[in-house]
């Protein structure tokens, strides 16, 4: 039988995140954590009627017990967890001949409209779907049910995590920490859902997406060979779906009109920044000869390149 136990490693300093100021911005709320450790019930210990003022969530990872909330008495076993507060009065109990191991997170959870007032600082900005999953995880906090469930979402795997950044220090050791605070809450409230739900996300204009992509590619590859297909194939779509994005989203510019758009920008800038001649840079810009960008050019601008360079070139 393998009798290792994974949390273990979080006895060496069991204090170890505490001793970190950690305040969480997420959404429309700062999360001051308070408690963040794992501790031990020995065989019979028993922690009478007490309550707090913030959110206390507690995981079983080993061992059973009793937990009495809103004057029920629930036994607990390993995998567990319950969520006490603010203000619920509760009692625990650990078996009379086993121990109980326990994470512990107590987090008090303050709109960030209270902070501003009490510190007078500005508010972090949020995302717009962050505020808006962060509220409903909050609205869903303040309806848990006061009795155990399963950790059927293993919340409890980000205590340890926690930890190990803590200990080890690496970089982006706060963001880590963060994303393991925050994860812990999720879970706990998914894990009361009788029905999983279908979260929403982003969805972009595809049409918008796929131009931008397709404009970022002939930028990066204008002084090339490049053609319609070779857009197309890296967009992952057909050459004529690609086409009608193009005559959509640029008022009616083909794809060539686009290209050569470009390349002309690209001449524009050339002309003014270097002393190359014109058979040099229709070479460099993708034109297959100087007469031809002359003819281009003359055609878009009304006048011939070397005008063009004698005209903004400041000697």
């Amino acid at each position: 039988m393998n009798n290792h136990f994974s949390y273990e490693r979080m006895k060496d300093r069991q204090d170890a995140l505490e001793r970190l100021d950690l305040k969480v911005y997420w959404g429309r709320y700062e999360i001051r954590v308070l408690r963040f450790h794992l501790t031990t019930f020995p065989p019979g210990k028993i922690v009478s009627f007490h309550k707090h003022a913030e959110y206390e969530f507690h995981f079983i990872p080993r061992g059973k017990g009793t937990v009495i909330m809103d004057e029920q008495p629930y036994a607990l076993r390993e995998g567990m967890f319950y969520l006490t507060g603010p203000n619920v009065l509760h009692y625990q109990e650990a078996d009379q001949t086993e121990a109980m191991d326990e994470l512990c997170l107590h987090v008090d959870i303050i709109p960030l409209e209270e902070v501003a007032n009490e510190t007078s600082q500005a508010r972090p900005v949020s995302d717009p779907w962050e505020i808006t999953e962060a509220d409903d995880c909050m609205e869903k906090l303040r309806g848990m049910p006061l009795k155990p469930t399963m950790d059927i979402h293993r919340a409890m795997p980000y205590f340890l995590e926690a930890y190990q950044a803590s200990q080890e220090r690496y970089p982006g050791l706060y963001t880590t920490i963060k994303q393991c605070i925050i994860q812990i809450l999720l879970r706990a409230v998914r894990a009361y859902e009788s029905e999983p739900t279908e979260a929403e996300l982003p969805s972009r204009d595809m049409k918008a997406y796929r131009y931008q992509l397709a404009l970022e590619y002939i930028y990066a590859n204008s002084s090339g060979e490049i053609v319609l297909d070779d857009v197309a194939e890296k967009l992952h779509i057909s050459s004529r779906q690609l086409q009608r994005i193009f005559k959509e989203q640029s008022d009616g510019h083909s794809f060539s009109e686009i290209l050569e758009h470009v390349r002309l920008e690209a001449v524009c800038r050339k002309l003014l920044e270097t002393t190359w001649s014109i058979d040099k840079i229709a070479m460099h810009e993708g034109f297959s000869s100087g007469s031809y960008l002359h003819t281009v050019f003359r055609k878009r601008y009304g006048y011939t390149p070397s005008t063009y360079r004698a005209k903004n070139v400041k000697v």
